[in-house]
């Protein structure tokens, strides 16, 4: 189900593992969801390279959705996964709707949402509010620019906001057993 590229393509997913006390809560957070206990807390996109020839990613970051450069990941592991069926025009579309959001709010507020659903909390209005800010966390970001570009990661209808790196790790990820990443 999954492509584990040698070398990063636009469209594809890079997942990574935050470190620090925020890559921990966010890694309890995923587990507490239900997406278990995953190596990976953060998900971008790869959006191609640059004029000098650098491969690009666009990842939400808490000052908002950012372009910056693949080599920010150099000192960790990377695993980039696609879907298998990814055509070359789905990978640029993906790459042009990753870029549109450029500045995308990022929101606390959606991991609320995330534990409410898991849990089943009636909280009035909180799906509404998240998606009238119009923000976004990693993963989120990462589905709908699939979405915005035709491209149906989930088949189980979940709205975006309720999508984690742990989730992208289990659809994509884990169904291979390659792990062409950096080390």
């Amino acid at each position: 189900m999954a492509v584990i590229e040698q070398q990063p393509q636009p469209g594809d997913i890079g997942l990574v593992r935050i470190r620090g006390t925020v890559g921990r809560l966010i890694r309890l957070g995923q587990w507490l969801n239900g997406d278990g206990y995953a190596d990976y807390e953060h998900a971008f996109i790869v959006v191609g390279p640059d004029a000098d020839g650098r491969q690009q990613l666009v990842e939400a970051q808490p000052g908002g959705a950012r372009l910056g450069l693949l080599t920010e990941y150099d000192d960790r592991h990377v695993l980039y996964v696609t879907p298998t069926s990814l055509a070359q025009e789905q990978r640029a579309r993906i790459a042009q709707a990753a870029l549109e959001r450029l500045g995308t709010p990022y929101s606390f507020l959606d991991y609320l949402a995330l534990a409410a659903h898991r849990f089943r909390l009636p909280v009035p209005g909180l799906r509404q509010y998240i998606k009238a800010r119009r923000s976004l966390i990693c993963s989120q970001l990462v589905d709908q620019c699939y979405q915005n570009a035709g491209v149906q990661l989930f088949t189980d209808g979940r709205w975006p906001g309720y999508v984690t790196p742990g989730a992208l790790y289990d659809l994509l990820g884990s169904a291979s057993s390659r792990q062409n990443g950096r080390d």
